[in-house]
């Protein structure tokens, strides 16, 4: 006869029992057993039991296009702009190097406007002041650039950049009332630049009791929006309300009513 050794109490005793009443780490209870499995839509998956569909995807519609770096700022750090920051006793301000009369507008303002699409400094400051400078002291050169310019435009309000979006709008304000017949001339390429702006024009934010500071100082996108449509009407002839109503249909005239 062969004699067994004694059983040990955890094996045979009771700590061996209660180890039989713990369910398997494989089985699903408790939370687990709630959980359901995402699946994707439209598949075999989301017919079975315990499975909830996948919900699509966000448009993103009004997601900010990540920066780039644009020909201008290539060409501002080559040194090809006669342009420089004057720090002086009141601001800053922008010098340039040759008289603005003799500048080849066809070459210089549609990369002035190349830049519109960079929302850093010192790129923004030189674009705006130099922007202005070109409208203020040559006008007259820039109705034959203007469809050199609607490309720049585009591209910057197609960034959906708040800062580059008042950046833009505050240039074309810029060049529409500073020069004669551009309002006219900006009224064919209305489908290239607005369909932008009827995306942002009544995106204004809920503050509630709250108070945005956006608007006192000049940077709140949709305001802008508003502005820029009526100069654009005002200064586009007879066949500029039709054309922006057609791209904007919830504009209403500043003109004729």
């Amino acid at each position: 006869m062969v004699l067994l050794p004694p059983c040990t109490p955890d094996i045979c005793g009771k700590d061996f029992r209660n180890s039989l009443k713990k369910p398997s780490p494989n089985y699903p209870y408790g939370d687990k057993a709630k959980k359901c499995r995402v699946v994707p839509a439209f598949t075999i998956q989301a017919m079975q039991k315990n499975t909830k569909v996948m919900p699509p995807p966000k448009c993103g519609v009004y997601d900010p296009l990540p920066p780039k770096p644009t020909m201008f700022r290539r060409c501002y750090q080559r040194g090809e702009f006669p342009v420089s920051i004057e720090f002086t006793s009141v601001g800053k301000r922008l010098t340039w190097k040759v008289p603005i009369e003799k500048l080849d507008f066809h070459h210089y303002l549609p990369m002035f406007f190349d830049g519109l699409a960079e929302g850093t400094y010192p790129y923004n400051f030189i674009v705006e002041r130099g922007i202005n400078d070109l409208v203020t002291k040559g006008s007259y050169k820039i109705l034959p650039v203007v469809p050199q310019l609607i490309i720049p435009i585009k591209n910057a309000l197609a960034t959906k950049r708040p800062s580059v979006l008042c950046h833009a709008l505050k240039c074309i304000q810029m060049i529409v009332t500073g020069s004669d017949r551009v309002g006219e001339a900006l009224v064919p390429y209305y489908r290239q630049i607005l369909p932008t702006l009827n995306l942002f024009k009544d995106r204004n934010r809920n503050m509630g009791s709250g108070i945005d500071h956006t608007t006192t100082r000049g940077e709140n996108v949709a305001d802008l929006i508003e502005d820029t449509l009526q100069i654009l009407e005002r200064y586009g002839g007879p066949d500029a309300f039709i054309n922006i109503k057609y791209m904007i249909p919830t504009y209403e005239s500043c003109v004729l009513n």
